[in-house]
């Protein structure tokens, strides 16, 4: 699979203007290389918002899902740096999912990213399952590298005691990724598969967006401590 692993942890949050300079520094010099670094994460990516809400998204690729319920990963939750803990309090509107990825098809990643939401239901997900292993074959599609499904385990995902992340009733939602060379590419995806009409099986999305990659960071990247 282009994806590494079998689990992703997908955040995603707004942050106010002022607090905006401080946030991307820790992002970019602690909190990816921090997380990257727990035992099973195999790689992390940051992205900015062309077209989408929230600004920011990040994506955490692990080894396997109980990754991100193990004892390293969970110590790491409970014991937050002083910048941690001081950042995440200017968290707006976030989005934490812990999901199996289901499908990956295609070869490697983009520099865009389509995110699309999905609110399956027990009796349509099998059928909507089914039909994404057919809409998320890139083909010779032009500009589109890979494409993927992320299943939300819900009794993982939400806020922990120091992540203010929002509960909702999207908690068993999917999240399909459509990595593409340009946002051109994934919107035109995006139009024709899940928001056009041809998007049968499913009903409008929850939300869909677009994404520019800002840097991403792999396991492999990272000095030995």
């Amino acid at each position: 699979m282009p994806l590494a692993g079998q689990g992703m942890l997908l955040t995603s949050m707004n942050i106010d203007v002022p607090d905006e300079a401080d946030f991307n520094r820790w992002y970019d010099r602690e909190h990816l290389e921090e997380r990257v670094a727990i035992e099973g994460f195999l790689e992390a990516r940051r992205y900015v918002a062309h077209a989408a809400n929230p600004k920011y998204l990040s994506l955490y690729s692990t080894a396997t899902l109980d990754v991100l319920d193990s004892p390293a990963y969970r110590a790491r939750l409970a014991n937050q740096t002083e910048w941690s803990r001081r950042t995440m309090t200017h968290f707006k509107n976030m989005l934490r999912v812990v999901a199996r990825i289901t499908i990956s098809k295609g070869t490697g990643r983009g520099a865009a990213l389509g995110l699309v939401r999905l609110r399956p239901s027990a009796d349509n997900a099998g059928t909507w399952r089914d039909a994404l292993h057919e809409k998320l074959t890139p083909g010779e599609r032009e500009g589109i590298i890979s494409m993927h499904l992320l299943e939300s385990e819900p009794e993982l995902s939400g806020a922990t005691a120091d992540i203010p992340a929002v509960r909702n009733e999207g908690a068993r939602d999917w999240f399909v990724l459509i990595d593409g060379t340009h946002v051109g590419a994934v919107s035109a995806v995006i139009a024709e598969r899940f928001t056009g009409p041809a998007a049968s099986p499913f009903p409008l999305p929850v939300s869909v967006g677009t994404y520019s990659l800002m840097w991403d960071l792999a396991k492999s990247d990272i000095a030995p401590g």
